[in-house]
């Protein structure tokens, strides 16, 4: 067996070199040539930063991992780092001691699951000849209802699990966007390797009448070769090793992967070693060949338009006629399916900046001080690599469905267009937070409080004002290649068996000195490109003009508009560095050797164990917060602010009174007395402090039940009926008095009224002692009608009668005696003695 896949992966190796030798000259052709003529591309608004993910790590945490050699489930830490590689180790104690991994995965041609179900249609559709239903039991059990699958078409599945659904969308985000960073592509900065490695790889693939887009085209050149070996080996050996599987389904199952896994590591292998060494022998020839195409450049460029045209004459009449019959009638419908949901996730972008960008306006109106500053824009540098904040832009391209060209113009999935517009969107999003970095590190520098916040704001505006600029121009870029992706590899399909018999006749036109730098295959296809890019650009041009998604003219803005801003710097700002600069200076190395800062915050939840570790903060790690995300204002307001180093709960500072009841507190305070046996005081009435005053007396009665409750009814009739006969005694009282009063006014009223001056002017004139503001007597409150009398013994009342003989009245001058006949209120025996006196 392992002879055969190395007889295998050699043959591909070797027809693939001949197309990357020949490549590679016909690239290095294009740089030297665009290197010498130059070419102008409009200057973007925004500023561009080179290595954004310096000293930074993308996440770390724990999680529960599938062990095949053991076959069971084990906590592992996981650390992503700014390669986007996840790295296993045993524990966090592990990783923090700089101990080896227990493994690395490199996400790239791989797909993030979230559950059991997608998983087993996947796995069904690899293994054709043993199908598995979905309600059948998989081959493991996840210990949680929230799994976590990594899946590869060749290599070996990783099984993970977590405890909670927070935590599963925060490690699906993370996962999905390490695969999307591993299947962006190869580094266009390599200006010949890069072009030439893809273009061999198409030709290749034509040649084998594959044309279209390819999903496995991710991962670095060793990766690629190897889906590309696989693309054919692994089908044969299907057919050959799964028949003769024995054992159960699930058996069977794992025991393929694990061959799968075998033979792809070991394809691997071979295609990073023989593709070094084809990549070292193009670069040991390629200071020949520069030199070569430096001397002869004019005329390899005339020879090359001469062949341009002949090429040009013969194909432009069947291109013109495929192009007006088949693909005119759906370029704007392919635009259009293409539009819609990269516009909306470009629209999030912004939206997700403005509210950004309106938050560290908000915070430094309070605290404008550098440090405050500092801290914020730290918050928000790594925004574009936070996964989590940028899962709601990924979403909306999610939506792209090109179901009717799948099959018409051999797109394979929509894969490929989905991840390169979320790429450009992170790359958009990280433009224009590192140019609102520079514009406000410019303006830190002698603006303080009112000033600096309009500054932020000025800052705010002019880099929102940018990326709409840039967004647009980005978007119309993206469309015309989405179109040429699709367009370009149906045509030639079409094509090529008409012209492509016809194209070694023209070789014959070509200078032998110049074969290597022109080729006719690669001039066939830019003639058919040049033929339709006139249409998709007229039907870009279209969607512009009419307004539509958002989209600008070129001549909107100038391409000098502010040349200024890219005096700026590059590199990322260090406001972590800037903030700790006085404390690093003091701690010296230290700070030089503390730990990577985190981009994507850890979760915190009440109640986990620490076994888990993914649920545990790392000390010293700084990160995005996203914590509250998804939870209600009341929610937050129940909350209580922690202190993440402490752990210590913070007390809520007091704040101002918000109602009535509060505010009338505050100015009348409320005292509370509670009146225990025995300490009533005669007077009925409170000590006060000085300087108080009283102005409400509320009284509350608690009534405790001591005696059974027939005594106290016995009691409560008695009473009553003791007072009714207290009250017809005195209105008696009363009408006998008035009577007499009307006899003495008519007897002698001259002799009366002067005995009356006399005895008023000596009671009014002596002040009883027992008149105090402290007294208190029987009846509960203080009568104002013996205020200045002299009181006297009280008398019990008897059922007596008392002649109307002996009752003389005493009249005081000047004071006028009014009684009510109708008042029933009772009379006790003092009021009644000080209103008559009786002559014996």
């Amino acid at each position: 067996m392992q002879p055969a896949i190395c007889t295998r992966t050699s043959a591909v190796m070797s027809e693939f070199g001949r197309f990357y030798e020949q490549q590679y000259a016909v690239a290095l052709f294009n740089s030297v040539r665009y290197e010498i003529e130059g070419g102008g591309n409009t200057q973007t608004q925004l500023l561009h930063r080179k290595d954004p993910l310096k000293n930074k790590s993308i996440f770390s945490g724990g999680l529960f991992q599938y062990l095949e050699e053991s076959k069971k489930w084990r906590s592992r830490f996981l650390y992503v780092g700014d390669s986007y590689n996840i790295s296993l180790y045993e524990s966090k104690a592990a990783h923090d001691r700089g101990l080896h991994s227990k493994g690395v995965i490199n996400c790239a041609g791989y797909r993030a699951l979230t559950s059991m179900e997608e998983y087993l249609g996947l796995l069904n559709n690899s293994l054709s000849d043993t199908k598995a239903k979905a309600a059948s039991a998989p081959f493991l059990k996840c210990p949680s209802q929230f799994p976590l699958i990594l899946w590869h078409p060749y290599a070996r599945h990783h099984y993970f699990c977590v405890m909670t659904e927070k935590e599963q969308k925060k490690w699906h985000a993370i996962f999905q966007d390490c695969v999307r960073h591993s299947n962006n592509g190869l580094s266009e900065e390599c200006k010949v390797a890069t072009p030439a490695f893809t273009d061999a790889l198409r030709l290749y693939r034509q040649a084998k009448g594959h044309y279209g887009t390819w999903d496995m085209m991710c991962g670095n050149q060793a990766q690629i070769l190897a889906n590309l070996v696989m693309e054919t080996l692994h089908p044969e050996l299907k057919n050959l090793i799964v028949p003769r599987l024995k054992g159960k389904l699930q058996q069977r199952q794992r025991d393929w992967m694990l061959i799968s896994d075998a033979v792809y590591r070991q394809v691997l292998s071979q295609t990073k070693t023989q593709h070094e060494a084809l990549a070292q022998v193009c670069e040991v020839e390629r200071p020949r060949l520069d030199s070569a195409l430096r001397t002869d450049m004019d005329q390899i460029v005339t020879s090359k338009e001469h062949v341009s045209g002949k090429i040009r004459a013969f194909v432009l009449p069947r291109v013109e006629q495929l192009v007006r019959s088949k693909v005119q009638p759906y370029i704007h419908s392919i635009l259009e399916a293409l539009m819609e949901p990269t516009s909306r996730g470009f629209s999030e972008v912004r939206d997700i900046l403005f509210r950004e960008l309106v938050e560290v306006s908000k915070n430094t109106m309070n605290d404008s001080s550098s440090e405050k500053v500092g801290e914020h824009m730290d918050k928000i540098s790594m925004l574009a690599f936070h996964p989590v904040k940028m899962q709601s832009c990924y979403e909306k391209m999610e939506a792209l469905n090109l179901e009717g060209l799948q099959q018409r113009c051999d797109v394979s999935s929509p894969s490929v267009f989905i991840q390169r517009a979320q790429i450009l969107m992170r790359q958009q999003m990280d433009n224009a937070v590192h140019t609102f970095e520079q514009l406000v590190h410019q303006s830190l520098d002698g603006h303080s409080g009112e000033d600096f916040c309009k500054t932020i704001q000025r800052c705010q505006d002019r880099v929102l004002k940018k990326y709409d600029y840039d967004s647009s121009t980005v978007r119309k870029k993206f469309f015309r290649e989405a179109l040429l992706q699709i367009i370009i590899p149906y045509m030639l399909k079409q094509l090529s068996p008409s012209c492509s018999p016809e194209l070694p006749k023209y070789k014959e036109l070509i200078f032998e000195d110049f074969s290597r730098f022109i080729l006719v295959e690669n001039i066939f296809e830019e003639v058919v490109l040049q033929s339709v890019s006139k249409d998709i650009m007229m039907a870009v041009k279209e969607a512009v003009v009419q307004r539509r998604h958002n989209l600008y003219r070129d001549s909107m803005v100038l391409t000098n508009s502010d040349p200024n801003l890219h005096l700026l710097g590059e590199d990322t700002i260090d406001w972590a560095g800037q903030i700790r600069g006085v404390k690093g200076e003091r701690q010296g190395g230290e700070v030089a050797n503390r730990k990577r800062r985190q981009i994507v915050s850890m979760i915190q939840l009440d109640g986990m164990p620490l076994l888990y570790e993914s649920c545990q903060e790392v000390p010293g790690v700084d990160g995005i917060p996203e914590e509250n995300e998804g939870q209600t204002e009341q929610d937050l307001e129940t909350e209580k602010p922690v202190n993440p180093i402490q752990h210590v709960p913070i007390e809520k500072e007091p704040g101002s009174p918000d109602s009535i009841s509060e505010i009338r507190d505050l100015i009348n305070p409320v005292l509370e007395v509670i009146e225990k046996d025995g300490s009533q005081q005669t007077n009925g009435m409170l000590p006060l402090e000085e300087g108080d005053e009283v102005k409400l007396i509320t009284t509350v009665t608690e009534f405790v039940p001591r005696e059974s409750p027939i005594k106290v009814d016995e009691e409560l009739d008695t009473a009553q009926i003791k007072q009714s006969s207290e009250e017809e005694r005195c209105v008696s009282a009363i009408e006998s008095a008035i009577q007499q009063i009307e006899i003495a006014i008519q007897e002698d009223p001259i002799e009366n009224l002067s005995e009356g001056a006399i005895d008023s002017d000596g009671e009014f004139a002596q002040t009883s002692t027992n008149s105090s503001p402290f007294h208190h007597d029987d009846s509960g409150f203080q009568s104002p009608a013996n205020e200045n009398v002299e009181e006297v013994e009280p008398q019990p009342i008897t059922d007596e009668v008392v002649d109307t003989d002996q009752v003389m009245l005493t009249l005081v001058e000047g004071v006028k005696s009014s009684i009510d006949l109708d008042a029933k209120a009772p009379c006790d025996a003092s009021e009644k003695k000080s209103e008559v006196e009786i002559e014996s």
